[in-house]
């Protein structure tokens, strides 16, 4: 029912298969996956999001995190998000599945998995005590290293980004830990279109950028998009501009808007 009457109107297979295309033909350096792979986390998807991921890339070019889609329904590990697995995997030693930390160059891509099953008619997230916990000691430990750390989770990491039923349970708790670590960039999807908001808290600004999704048709309230991050370190401050791809139909494929830049 959530797929017929509603969803594949304006999730396109073809607008899928150009975003991949468009992220292939920019040649990035690494890709990062926020989630929602499947719609309900029903057994027969997994294997065809597997296929389509694969198709993009290999999975030391990719890092994917869980959305609360790839976990709507209890489904056996080995059947779902084991198929995921070589895409979440660390280079760092920790005792929990997550967060998972993937080093490339300076840049420390940190995965979060905010994703539970959850009753009709709720989208929430929640990440727990322990993957918050670890979560702060890889940010000070990754900082005192000089690394530019980018957190990818699926739910919006801060309260007021989403409605109740739709929100991450435990927000303020990841905002207070993302502030006070200054971390440098969080990455998200699950509201499924564009935002762009400064966490604030104790005198601390850290950016965080939302996305579309990257199968949304033309006509939808938000086209699909997908975004390019070039990271670059200048006088002694870390600077990453953003480009807006944004899907305009078959004819045009999708077009990067005018770039912007943040700096901290």
């Amino acid at each position: 029912m959530s797929w017929h009457f509603r969803r594949k109107k304006l999730h396109l297979t073809e607008v899928a298969e150009a975003l991949r295309d468009s992220v292939k033909a920019a040649h990035p350096d690494h890709v990062a996956f926020t989630g929602d792979a499947s719609n309900i986390a029903s057994p027969l998807e997994f294997p065809q999001q597997r296929a389509w991921i694969e198709q993009l890339g290999s999975p030391d070019w990719i890092s994917y995190v869980p959305g609360n889609h790839d976990a709507y329904v209890k489904v056996a590990h080995e059947k779902s998000l084991a198929l995921f697995a070589p895409y979440m995997q660390g280079d760092m030693k920790l005792a929990e599945p997550f967060p998972y930390v993937r080093l490339r160059r300076n840049i420390a891509l940190i995965g979060l998995n905010s994703a539970i099953p959850r009753p009709f008619h709720s989208a929430e997230g929640r990440l727990g005590q322990r993957q918050l916990d670890t979560l702060r000691q890889v940010l000070a430990e990754l900082r005192t290293k000089g690394f530019y750390r980018l957190l990818m989770i699926h739910h919006p990491p801060a309260p007021g980004l989403a409605t109740r039923l739709r929100a991450l349970q435990d927000a303020a708790a990841l905002k207070t830990i993302l502030c006070e670590q200054q971390a440098e960039m969080v990455i998200y999807g699950h509201n499924h279109r564009r935002e762009m908001t400064w966490l604030e808290e104790a005198g601390n600004k850290v950016p965080a950028i939302g996305v579309a999704s990257g199968s949304m048709a033309l006509h939808a309230h938000q086209p699909a998009e997908w975004n390019l991050y070039e990271i670059s370190r200048q006088s002694g401050k870390w600077v990453t501009q953003v480009t807006i791809h944004q899907w305009k139909g078959p004819a045009e494929g999708f077009v990067p808007r005018e770039p912007f830049s943040l700096e901290n």
